[in-house]
């Protein structure tokens, strides 16, 4: 049967009914509803009681987002040598998760779904034992009622007692009575008259529970189109599972969790809040490709830490993280040596992480065109996509002597022509003899300050007085395919913060370096590598 309306004789049918609601003289059938008492326990359905609740979960979080701000970086300076006189920021990531305070902090029981309005279908009440505390009668027409709502066509035509009857009673809560004379009204009118978020949600989560599929679409967007804040958000992300027409509120998910990652894209500066949020508002954070962190590294420890915090019971904790965050960290965009920690964090099962840093391993050892491939094949969880990061990825091959590597980076043709006419990219941290190290990407002036040209630099993270002497050498190529050609080499001794390079890598203007026939840009992509070698430290 059509429960979105029906035609007869070649007529559409009429799209209101409003004039029949509640009148005899075009009703068969007499519905009674009786409002009984329950438990302030089970009186948990409405959007009301729901917002209370996690304002306070809310205030008992604020006290444990000390020191958060420490996993997602701290700022390091290293000045740059060569004549360069500008400061390099570097965001640190030696804070490891297992390393962190595991002091036990106490748990806040958030409440899981809203679906305690609807569950008296399934029996979860007793409500034959229930105080009626008032009731009242509605004249219904069966047949606009069965032609809108499932739940109420098999009520009036599978043989029960009541379909044999011209009375019908339904017993519902306090909080179920304004959601359900609404639903009534729209069966029969297409309208609802809530105007709230959180009177619209309840009536949404009426239309669910009595299967009135057209008055859960329009509420969808009744809500899509209101303006939304966080704590809406997470309400409609909080929909229980057990919505029956789940396509129905899509559009509605999709946009809360789109206005959730918007809100919090900038993790480090609303670390508390983000701190707060329950697991379905951190998920829709952590699945943005915009989020704005120094590096995968620092969502990798945010996520520990707030599992941490939300789920003190290491078996709880386990199973959040290993079937739902764990999808959302990019782990073949962290660095080899976070990869290294995962392997001894005692949040995730040894076999889950020992999976996930193989996948990762594996993924940093493909070639870029492959790479990119991958990416694009793996739509679910884009677990091979770069989000906005601070500081770049890159590809580090390190050699058993532990004093000599190979960093391979990749710019789009984009990333280098969003640098004019004076920015600069980093890319994240990589070690070399124990000691951090970076790249940084520049659109500079050459030494003789006449033109704009594309400059790369080595820089050393400061730590201490420690001195290394590095050779080093850049080169580039044109095509994945093809091999690496040296730009440019050199020594230089290093101590704390600084860094050296060249302005000019390529010997030629900006213009013709990103221009449509530029040689280093037949693939869209220019290839980088450094090769770098330790010599002994002149202060060992």
């Amino acid at each position: 049967m059509d429960h979105e309306g029906c035609s007869s004789g070649g007529m559409s049918a009429p799209t209101t009914y409003t004039f029949a609601f509640n009148d005899s003289n075009f009703s068969d059938r007499v519905l009674r509803i009786e409002v009984v008492a329950v438990s302030e326990k089970n009186d948990a359905g409405s959007a009301s009681s729901r917002q209370k609740k996690r304002r306070r979960a809310h205030r008992h979080s604020e006290a444990v987002v000390e020191g958060v701000s420490k996993l997602l970086g701290g700022p390091v300076e290293a000045q740059l040598g060569e004549g360069q006189e500008e400061q390099v920021m570097y965001v640190g990531e030696d804070v490891a998760p297992q390393e962190a305070d595991e002091e036990a902090v106490a748990m806040i029981e958030e409440p899981h779904g809203v679906n305690s309005m609807f569950s008296a279908l399934g029996g979860t009440w007793n409500m034959d034992t229930s105080v009626v505390l008032r009731s009242k009668t509605i004249h219904i027409s069966s047949a606009i009622l069965a032609a809108k709502s499932p739940y109420f066509y098999k009520l009036f035509s599978n043989g029960m007692r009541e379909s044999e009857q011209r009375d019908v009673t339904l017993r519902i809560t306090q909080a179920e009575e304004s959601p359900l004379m609404d639903l009534l009204q729209f069966m029969y009118s297409g309208r609802v008259q809530a105007n709230t978020p959180a009177t619209v949600l309840d009536v949404l989560m009426a239309a669910d529970k009595y299967e009135v599929a057209t008055c859960m679409r329009y509420c969808s967007r009744l809500l899509k189109n209101m303006p939304m804040t966080s704590e809406s958000a997470l309400l409609y992300l909080e929909l229980p599972s057990s919505i029956i027409l789940a396509e129905a509120v899509q559009p509605l998910t999709d946009a809360a969790r789109t206005y959730l990652a918007n809100c919090y894209r900038d993790i480090t500066r609303f670390i508390d809040d983000v701190m707060g949020l329950p697991l379905a508002g951190v998920e829709a954070v952590l699945a943005s490709d915009d989020l704005q962190v120094a590096s995968e590294d620092s969502v990798y420890d945010f996520a520990v830490h707030w599992a941490r915090h939300h789920y003190p019971k290491l078996e709880e904790r386990r199973e959040v993280l290993g079937s739902r965050l764990v999808w959302l960290i990019r782990f073949p965009m962290m660095s080899s040596r976070k990869l290294r920690k995962v392997l001894t964090c005692t949040d995730f099962e040894h076999e889950l992480a020992s999976k996930l840093v193989l996948e990762a391993l594996f993924f940093k050892a493909e070639p870029s065109h492959r790479q990119r491939q991958l990416a694009m094949e793996e739509t679910m969880h884009k677990r091979y996509c770069e989000r906005a990061y601070k500081y770049r990825p890159v590809k580090v091959v390190d050699f058993d002597t532990s004093s000599q590597c190979l960093v391979y980076l990749d710019l789009k043709l984009d990333e280098c022509r969003a640098l004019y006419p004076q920015g600069r990219v980093y890319t994240q941290a990589f070690h070399l003899g124990g000691q951090g190290f970076f790249l940084s990407a520049h659109c500079n002036l050459d030494q003789q300050g006449q033109y704009k040209c594309f400059g790369l630099f080595l820089g050393m993270q400061e730590k201490g007085s420690v001195s290394f002497a590095v050779d080093y050498e850049f080169a580039a190529r044109m095509k994945p395919t093809w091999e690496f050609t040296p730009k440019s080499k050199g020594s230089y001794v290093f101590t704390g913060g600084k860094a050296v390079g060249y302005r000019n890598l390529f010997g030629m203007q900006w213009q013709d370096f990103i221009a449509e026939g530029s040689p280093y840009f037949r693939n869209n992509i220019v290839h980088l590598r450094a090769e770098l070698t330790i010599k002994k430290s002149p202060s060992g």
